[in-house]
């Protein structure tokens, strides 16, 4: 709740920044000569230096005694790094601030490996020395933060800070040679719930109008990362350590623009040339009545070279206790009720590489829990809970990819700026390529009226198709390529996706076509009714991983006494789905929404949420008519359901990657959603938000339960 106070203040100073980077900043002193305002690209390279490099093993449960700690020889040492970074800054009169993120190598990170001599201690067990054997650790940081500096002329002394990622320990073994049976002691990734963060300082010199040369020192916290090493048998070590560093890099950045000087003062104030020659005053008025207007009408209909958007929204939800006739490991806890806040703030940056070539990159800062830690609701309320939850903000970069379009001919078609969104006219006729990382359902599903979880409604069956069991971490973003083809009256649509290395996991597969999906989309666009230009699409797609089978799971649990468990019965198989989405208008101020979707229900669910079957429908309805255009209320209703074979395992007590009460009455769950966007101001905007959710995780013993919510959301 601390960061959610904090990310609604940032919401205003968003909208203020937006604002002030579409208008001229009056001034009645001379600006300064060269201006730093806009977006750049560059690259860095220094040394950083461990500030701890010490290591210990506690010993700690089993042992009884600190005499038992194990100290091998770090490997942590100076180290070379190097990477790349992008920001946006905006400037009133010496005044600079902006946004920049980065991700780097960095040559520090090392845990200890090798064979080290025992402590006396360990000689009478017939242990003499012990072993550490390590996977590659994260030799890298990124971040996301701000800039604030003050420019004399062509150098800009700047201070800086903001959230970082990175830096985690690999994987881990601890043998102790000679010990006998429990010597193996094993660690997984090294976890940290502290938010990891760096600051500095820096100065930076404009060698001509595009190139400018840094040097900066940071400061990069990554967290107390901790270690646990378990041998199964009630005996363990743990390592926790400060992954602090200090950083000294030089870097050289491009800056994109052909403007060198600093805002121009408005009507009412003179600059330093008119005050001396009256003249100028009056040849600059002439000017600007005529060829210079020209100038400026181009320039808005020249494409953009790079944009810079941001968003951030809050959300905070809950709901009062609700009748429960029991409760399992995954069920909405129905105790007295629950309420539970999330943040995200994520920078939108794009770059024109070319002709029709588009790059761009979302960080993105999160933090907070979803209601029962995302559990208990198949159409889960919220859009803004990940199934990963943390009490404190992390760093990802959530997008990074690339997109080409080749026109094919036709009318000219005019693409508005916006978050990964470069403006400029493309042709209507043209096939476009996406490759990188991103979400499956930024280009597949898309329906205007319910699709954008921070500005519309919230609910995961609502905004996609309930049964699109599509490839994704667990924060619904994967690796994939994709191809669109559109003409006049149709597009079609394929693509290829990486899936979870494991189902629901966080690790994206690595291994190109393991495991993957490929899913295909046909869009026709029509004025058939009312004369608005509606759109209908049919999807189908395919998961070919190691899943489990429902029913065999079932099976193997009677068979061995056993709660049924999924994750033991998982081989290579291919699961179908498929789905209809219909978007249409039926006013200017008004449209409806349709999706039904089905997937094969014998085997488990691999990424995004347990339906099998969904039917949902809506409208929405702007403020035109009260005289808020910006204003906007939906009305939707879901119906999910689930195949036999997984009703089967529900019942006898198995956990899915979202449900399990340990028992099943089963029935359809059924939600009503309904909410009411308040435009504020421009690019920030409050909404209110409730859904009734019947039969919770298709169990009618639990249940009903009314969920409310309040939405703040803010973008430049």
């Amino acid at each position: 709740m601390r960061y959610l106070t904090a990310g609604i203040a940032l919401t205003a100073m968003l909208s203020a920044v937006g604002s002030a980077g579409g208008a001229d900043a009056p001034t009645s002193v001379r600006p300064p000569a060269f201006s730093w305002a806009g977006f750049y690209f560059g690259v860095n390279l220094g040394a950083g230096v461990p500030a701890y490099r010490t290591e210990r093993l506690h010993s700690v449960s089993g042992f009884g005694s600190t005499v038992f700690d194990l100290y091998p020889q770090g490997r942590e040492r100076p180290g070379v790094t190097f990477g790349a970074q992008a920001g946006y800054n905006w400037q009133y009169g010496h005044w600079v601030y902006g946004l920049e993120t980065e991700l780097d190598f960095l040559d520090a990170r090392r845990g200890p490996i090798g064979t080290f001599p025992a402590p006396p201690v360990y000689w009478p067990i017939g242990v003499a020395s012990y072993t550490l054997t390590a996977d590659p650790s994260g030799t890298y940081f990124g971040s996301l933060r701000g800039r604030l500096g003050f420019a004399v002329d062509r150098t800009l002394f700047y201070v800086t800070g903001g959230v970082a990622s990175g830096g985690w320990r690999g994987a881990s073994t601890l043998t102790l040679n000679g010990g006998g049976l429990g010597n193996v002691f094993t660690s997984g990734l090294s976890a940290s719930s502290r938010t990891k963060y760096l600051f500095g300082a820096g100065v930076e010199y404009a060698l001509d109008p595009n190139w400018s040369a840094r040097a900066e020192y940071l400061f990069l916290n990554q967290s107390h990362n901790t270690e646990v090493f378990d041998n199964g048998s009630a005996f363990d070590y743990a390592s926790q350590r400060w992954s602090e560093s200090h950083i000294l890099r030089f870097g050289m950045n491009y800056r994109f623009g052909d403007t060198n000087s600093a805002s121009e003062p408005d009507e009412g104030s003179t600059s330093a040339d008119e005050r001396d020659d009256p003249k100028a005053k009056k040849k600059s008025k002439k000017k600007s009545a005529g060829p210079e207007r020209e100038k400026d009408e181009k320039s808005a209909d020249a494409p953009e070279q790079y944009s810079v958007h941001g968003q951030i929204t809050g959300v905070v939800q809950g709901y009062p206790k609700f009748r429960a006739l029991y409760s399992g490991t995954n069920s909405l806890a129905p105790s007295a009720g629950q309420a539970r806040a999330t943040v995200s703030a994520t920078a939108f940056l794009g770059l024109r590489l070319w002709q029709g070539g588009e790059a761009y990159l979302d960080p993105e800062i999160d933090e907070g829990y979803g209601l029962s830690a995302t559990l208990g609701v198949a159409g889960f309320p919220s859009a803004e809970a990940y199934k990963v939850g943390h009490a404190r903000p992390y760093l990802r970069f959530q997008k990074y990819f690339l997109r080409q379009t080749v026109g094919l001919g036709g009318d000219s078609e005019k693409i508005d700026p916006g978050q990964n969104q470069l403006a400029g006219s493309v042709d209507t006729n043209r096939l476009t390529f996406t490759i990188g990382k991103y979400a499956v359902v930024d280009i597949f599903d898309d329906n205007k009226y319910a699709h954008d979880g921070r500005s519309g409604f919230l609910n995961w069956s609502v905004l996609d198709m309930g049964a699109f069991d599509y490839a994704a971490d667990s924060w619904g973003y994967t690796h994939g390529a994709t191809a669109e083809w559109k003409q006049e009256w149709w597009t079609a649509r394929a693509g290829v996706f990486q899936t979870s290395l494991i189902p629901n996991g966080e690790a994206i597969e690595p291994v190109l076509f393991r495991q993957f999906m490929p899913v295909v989309e046909l869009e026709a666009r029509h004025s058939l009714l009312l004369g608005q230009e509606g759109k209908i699409k049919f999807l189908g797609y395919g998961d070919l991983a190691y899943l489990g089978k429902y029913d065999e799971a079932v099976a193997l649990g009677l068979l061995t006494g056993n709660t049924p468990d999924i994750t033991a019965d998982r081989k290579k198989r291919f699961k179908a789905g498929a789905g209809l989405n219909i978007e249409q208008p039926l006013a200017d101020d008004l449209g409806l929404f349709l999706r039904a979707s089905m997937a094969n229900g014998r085997y488990e669910t691999m990424e995004f949420t347990e339906i099998e079957r969904s039917l949902s429908a809506g409208v929405v309805l702007t403020g035109a008519g009260w005289n808020r255009p910006k204003d906007a209320i939906g009305v939707a209703g879901v119906a999910n359901g689930i195949s036999g074979s997984h009703i089967r395992y529900l019942a006898n007590g198995g956990l899915g990657i979202l449900l399990g009460d340990g028992a099943l009455t089963y029935d359809g769950e059924h939600i009503l959603e309904t909410y009411y966007k308040y435009n504020i101001q421009d690019g920030v905007h409050l909404t209110a938000n409730y859904q009734f959710v019947h039969n919770p995780a298709y169990n009618r013993d639990r249940g009903s339960v009314s969920i409310f919510a309040v939405r703040l959301h803010g973008e430049f």
